[in-house]
C-alpha cells in the first residue's frame, strides 16, 4: 500500500485530512509527523526504526521545532529524499511562503481552505492529478 506523509501539527487538522482521504477512497496510508525534526526522523530512519519511504509528502509551514520550508530544502538537498514530490498543504496564502516553496522545488502548494466541502474538492483533486494521472515511483 503506498504511503503518505502528512507533517502536520495541528491534530485536529490531522484528524480532518484523514477523515477526507478515507471518504475520497484514497488506497494510501497516512503517516503522521506533528513537526519538521519529526519527518525528517521518519524520512532519514533513526536508531529505533527504519525510514518510511512515501509516495508523496503533503507539508505544512508553520510547525514548531523545524518550519515546512526549512524540512522542504533538507528534502530537497537530499540525494536520497529528493525524488519524493513534496506538496504544501498550509493556511498560509502569502505570497512569499508560495514563491519561496517552489524556489525549493515544491511540487505543488495547496492553500487549506476553511470549509469542509471545499477541503473536499481540493483532496479529490489532489486524488486525481497524484493517483490516478502522474506515475509515481512505486512503493517497495
Amino acid at each position: 500500500m503506498k504511503k503518505i506523509l502528512l507533517v502536520e501539527d495541528n491534530p485536529a487538522d490531522v484528524l480532518l485530512t484523514q477523515r477526507v482521504f478515507l471518504q475520497a477512497n484514497i488506497e494510501a496510508k497516512i503517516e503522521v509527523a506533528e513537526d519538521g525534526v519529526k519527518a525528517l526522523e521518519m524520512l532519514e530512519g533513526t536508531a529505533e526504526s527504519t525510514a518510511i519511504d512515501p509516495v508523496l509528502i503533503l507539508m505544512d509551514i508553520n510547525m514548531p521545532r523545524k518550519n515546512g520550508k526549512d524540512v522542504l530544502k533538507e528534502i530537497k538537498a537530499s540525494l536520497h529524499l529528493r525524488h519524493i514530490p513534496v506538496v504544501m498543504l498550509t493556511t498560509s496564502d502569502a505570497h512569499d511562503d508560495i514563491r519561496e516553496s517552489y524556489e525549493n522545488y515544491a511540487s505543488g502548494y495547496i492553500v487549506k481552505p476553511a470549509r469542509l466541502g471545499e477541503f473536499m474538492k481540493a483532496v479529490q483533486t489532489l486524488k486525481s492529478f497524484w493517483f490516478e494521472t502522474v506515475t509515481l515511483i512505486p512503493d517497495n
